[in-house]
């Protein structure tokens, strides 16, 4: 069984997919593979060379800052960019649950509808917050704590920005929880 493990900015999702690592599930963290992918996979690297020119790598590493502002600026690049690593990712979803035979495996993406992974998956979970609660959480990451006015813009641009996510349980990760206490309602919904 595969189950999706998806939110917006800030609700904690990366949080309760450690925890349950931590039990000793499988998880799939789709940021950090991506990123590995792009990193290993030359074939990736040459349709993004293609897409965005050589700057998109600098001395063999991702110039993530530069593509970023290239696709950021063009939502047409960014469909194509994604249409470049999101079925890499898939494929390699697919490689990593062959060696997870008959167990509980978990995917986490913030991205998870909009990669088409939901369609792997056979539950989803959405972890949800309050909105001052997901922007004090990405204020925090994101900006080592510096909660200026441009800061705080910038997280309600990137929440807003984001697609609502529906899924099969929800989990509030409001802070008034335990991460342990959330993860066993995980464990016993399952």
């Amino acid at each position: 069984m595969i189950i999706g493990i998806t939110g917006g900015i800030g609700s904690g999702k990366s949080t309760i997919a450690r925890e349950l690592a931590k039990e000793g599930y499988a998880v799939y963290d789709c940021d950090q593979e991506a990123k590995r992918i792009i990193a290993e996979d030359e074939s990736v690297q040459q349709a993004i060379i293609e897409l965005l020119g050589h700057e998109a790598f600098v001395n063999g590493k991702y110039n993530t800052a530069y593509v970023s502002k290239q696709v950021f600026a063009d939502k047409s690049l960014l469909e194509r960019l994604n249409a470049i690593v999101h079925p890499a990712v898939r494929k390699d979803i697919k490689h990593w649950e062959n060696n997870y035979p008959h167990s509980v495996l978990f995917i986490e993406s913030a991205i998870l509808y909009e990669a088409g992974l939901d369609k792997i998956c056979d539950k989803i979970i959405v972890v949800d917050a309050p909105e001052e609660v997901r922007l004090a959480r990405t204020i925090a990451r994101d900006y080592h704590g510096d909660a200026s006015e441009t800061n705080i813009h910038k997280v309600r641009a990137r929440i807003n920005a984001q697609h609502p996510h529906t899924g099969d349980l929800t989990i509030l990760n409001d802070g008034n929880t335990s991460i342990p206490a959330l993860v066993a309602k995980i464990t016993q919904w399952m």
